[in-house]
């Protein structure tokens, strides 16, 4: 993988958005056990499938999409604009919350 194209930095941003995601979840995680608000667990389950999106879109890269990025180079462009937009939601949910 060329880490300078445009699929190896979604995947790059998608490790970073999981990283970001594991941290929002852990603070919910925290406030849930403290406060006991349902809209706490709800943003625990929130960020859990995120989370889980962003592992599972990094091992399908690994694993079998690797070809399909290839073929269409306009793929991994959509798949970059779409791990920014994730990044920018995510970095100010973490600002926000960590705030």
């Amino acid at each position: 993988m060329n880490p300078a194209s445009p699929t190896g930095v979604a995947v790059l941003i998608a490790v970073v958005n999981s990283a970001l995601l594991a941290v929002l979840g852990s603070v919910w995680l925290r406030n849930y056990r403290e406060f006991g608000s349902t809209l706490l667990l709800g943003l625990v389950g929130f960020s859990g499938v995120l989370l889980i999106e962003n592992l599972v879109s990094v091992a399908f890269f690994f694993a079998s999409m690797r070809t399909l990025y290839a073929m269409d180079p306009l793929v991994g462009r959509v798949v970059l604009a779409m791990s920014v937009l994730e990044l920018l939601a995510v970095s100010l949910l973490t600002y926000a919350t960590v705030r």
